[in-house]
């Protein structure tokens, strides 16, 4: 599914983070900056020891925050670290807007073009899929409105559940403006 806001395509896709030719992908990361598990694990296997490395130098960021680093050996140049909260804890759903915030906020001070996010906090934080879905996609339509010099947004969904929840969600949140 694709949509048009200003002058950038939404997108959503299914698929592999790790492969897509945007500039940068958007880790769901955790405050330390530890690339373990899950979305983490498998840029860490793929892109190499640099991306650990420059995470390492950073030292971390707060929930809701995000970090940018080397894409190391991955086809992204760069690797957006974005820390979502963890289901039940306190004000979730506004660290999940900053985290998504923050992400396209440092995405144009690199003059990136183009950035790809996963589902943040989906999986081993258990952040509900629908709620996360209506947070990120209301963040970045916003955002997009606005000035901004990405010309495509792309959420990559691991599995066809969580791609269909997306798809409905942008689809409401669409019809509504």
């Amino acid at each position: 599914m694709e949509v048009k806001i200003n002058n950038t395509v939404l997108k959503l896709v299914l698929g592999d983070i790790t492969e897509l030719d945007t500039e940068a992908i958007v880790n769901a990361a955790n405050a330390s900056l530890y690339l373990g598990g899950g979305v983490a694990g498998a840029i860490k296997r793929k892109g190499g020891p640099r991306i650990q490395e420059e995470c390492n130098r950073i030292g971390g960021t707060h929930v809701g925050g995000a970090v940018i680093t080397t894409g190391g050996n991955l086809k992204a140049k760069h690797v957006i670290h974005a820390v979502g909260p963890r289901h039940g804890e306190e004000h979730e759903d506004e660290k999940l807007k900053e985290a998504t915030l923050n992400s396209l906020i440092l995405a144009d001070r690199h003059n990136l073009k183009s950035v790809a996010f996963p589902a943040i906090s989906t999986g081993i934080f258990r952040f509900p899929k629908d709620r996360c879905a209506t947070i990120m996609l209301a963040t970045t339509i916003a955002y997009l409105e606005g000035s901004t010099r990405l010309e495509r947004v792309v959420y990559c969904l691991y599995d066809r559940k969580t791609l269909k929840i997306f798809e409905q969600t942008l689809e409401l949140l669409i019809s509504k403006h």
